[in-house]
């Protein structure tokens, strides 16, 4: 028997090529609604008060006198030029200015405004449906004056 010639077997390999590609499976829609509602505010105001009480004093002085305070009353020395055999300073009186801190309390109606959001997903037909309940401010959460 003859030798045979030589055999050639190929030797084949499949690759495999992998890729992905986004395909839109739905949406999200959000509707943002604003809510009113009314909240009695109660808050301390402070005022002051000036009382003006002019002292008259009627004392020879060397000269003008500063401006100054005794407790919460400002004392303003007011002065004047007399014409003896010379000048001497006299003083006419004292211009008193009291401060008195007033509290009164007051109350007022306000309008507070909130923001409420609603979710829905859209899926590929176009149903929607609401993911999640809005969120309701606890009461109890808020701070106290």
């Amino acid at each position: 028997m003859p030798e045979d010639p030589e055999v050639v077997i190929p030797v084949v390999a499949e690759e495999l090529m992998v890729d992905k590609e986004r395909v839109p499976t739905g949406s999200v829609r959000v509707h943002r609604h604003v809510e009113t509602h009314e909240e009695k505010l109660a808050l301390p105001l402070v005022r002051e008060r000036v009382d003006v009480r002019r002292v008259p004093i009627g004392k020879i002085v060397d000269g003008p006198l500063p401006v100054r305070k005794e407790g919460d009353t400002t004392i303003v020395p007011v002065v004047e030029e007399v014409l003896v055999a010379r000048t001497e300073f006299r003083l006419v009186e004292e211009i008193r200015i009291t401060r008195t801190a007033i509290r009164d309390h007051h109350s007022e109606t306000v309008t507070l405004h909130r923001q409420r959001a609603e979710v829905e997903r859209v899926n590929a037909e176009g149903e929607t449906k609401t993911l999640d309940q809005p969120f309701i401010k606890d009461e109890n959460m808020l701070p106290r004056a």
